[in-house]
């Protein structure tokens, strides 16, 4: 008998009270199981996961940043047997109903990551100006490092086979975790695709937290991340699988 694949969709959250019930409501309903990590809110946040019982809430005491969110997430999905992971966030900037394509195209790949710059979808948001520098600089100093073809290199709407993350050392628990995941999928040669998702700010001046909120000090702090996971992994130049688009 053919293995039936498990799904979990993961949400990493700090202080989302206005918009966790909102957000959970439309994602139980594909039926996946559905982890809430919750990492240490200060809110509401904890009190209202704990009104429901369709989901599974694991939670940090303390707030440890959202990469450690994330590899809570990953390290949960593999003690219980999940074959792919798919990530989102809960202020309701990513639409739940494309949890089914993402699940569909990971089936065939290592990473599917959204992309809000792959497409013009009507209505959608205009980016920050800030936010859309950096994160176009970054991009493009990754796809030169190491051969990808990413169009965003930050979005958190995305889906992994839980396999394929057993192959990467990610240990950065802040926001800075994606460079660190980009430089050990390329390291770990995975096949990776971009899938387009509509670009949603319903806050634009949402805080990154402390000095982060600087525009220049997080760039400083994405550079100090990316040549250090550069240097742990060997990788200067190239050696990364071209990416393509769903």
């Amino acid at each position: 008998m053919k293995h039936r694949e498990k799904s979990l969709i993961a949400l990493p959250v700090y202080n989302e009270a206005s918009t966790i019930h909102a957000v959970l409501d439309q994602v139980v309903g594909y039926g996946h199981p559905v982890l809430v990590v919750n990492d240490g809110s200060t809110d509401d946040t904890l009190k209202l996961l704990q009104q429901r019982d369709d989901i599974i809430v694991v939670t940090h005491e303390k707030n440890s940043g959202y990469g450690a969110a994330l590899l809570t997430a990953f390290q949960y999905a593999d003690d219980h047997d999940f074959d792919i992971v798919v990530t989102m966030d809960c202020d309701g900037q990513h639409e739940p109903q494309l949890i089914p394509k993402f699940i569909k195209a990971c089936r065939s790949v290592d990473i599917v990551s959204g992309s809000r710059y792959l497409k013009q979808f009507d209505g959608q948001s205009e980016p920050p100006a800030q936010r859309l520098f950096i994160n176009r600089r970054v991009t493009s100093e990754l796809n030169r490092l190491l051969g990808f073809q990413l169009t965003d290199s930050f979005c958190g709407f995305k889906a992994y086979r839980v396999e394929a993350l057993k192959k990467l050392n990610v240990t950065e628990t802040g926001y800075a975790m994606p460079l660190e995941l980009w430089v050990e999928s390329a390291k770990a040669g995975l096949n990776i695709v971009e899938l387009p998702v509509p670009l949603i700010y319903l806050d634009e001046n949402r805080s990154f937290g402390g000095a982060l909120d600087d525009g220049s000090t997080r760039l400083n702090y994405y550079h100090f991340v990316l040549d250090r996971s550069l240097a742990r992994s060997g990788l200067a130049s190239t050696g990364a699988q071209t990416m393509a688009s769903c």
